[in-house]
């Protein structure tokens, strides 16, 4: 253990999982809509944790905005729902809701659930002085994709 070197690894399998969560995801009869909305919830959870690990001047400078979390949400996003185009899961005729392809609108739907709860905990732990109360910074974003995915379940039947 003492010869062992810190492995500094991209994610692959991530990649992978992501696409063969919602395979595995469709087999087992659980709405696109619905698998969209945790992926892109996890892809901002990712952003708003990663981006402030980034130096300001990584890859030399030349890219100086890698650091800001909404830019990089909106990366991740992109990145993902290019993952999804590439391998032919979105377009689908059968796979819309509302003539919006449902992979794309519980991409937009996660994201914007997500981005809402992290702004709302900040604007209330900044109006109080504090934080609400133990593990807001996590119950706020949860709890609201939890109530949009139960909304969505539920009042819309999918």
């Amino acid at each position: 253990m003492i010869f062992v070197k810190a492995a500094y690894a991209q994610c692959p399998v991530c990649i992978v999982t992501v696409g063969g969560g919602m395979l595995i995801a469709k087999k087992l009869g659980i709405d696109d809509l619905l698998v969209s909305i945790w992926i892109s919830a996890l892809n901002v959870a990712i952003a708003f944790w990663l981006a402030p690990k980034i130096p300001r001047s990584a890859f030399g400078g030349k890219i100086k905005y890698l650091n800001n979390k909404h830019l990089l949400s909106l990366i991740l996003l992109a990145t993902t729902l290019l993952y999804f185009q590439f391998t032919d899961q979105i377009g689908e005729v059968n796979n819309r809701a509302w003539g919006v392809d449902k992979i794309l609108f519980g991409q937009i739907i996660g994201f914007l659930a997500m981005a809402l709860a992290n702004h709302s905990y900040q604007f209330i732990k900044k109006r109080l002085g504090h934080t609400p109360f133990p593990y807001a910074k996590v119950v706020f974003p949860l709890g609201s994709v939890l109530l949009v995915t139960f909304a969505f379940k539920l009042f819309f039947r999918l």
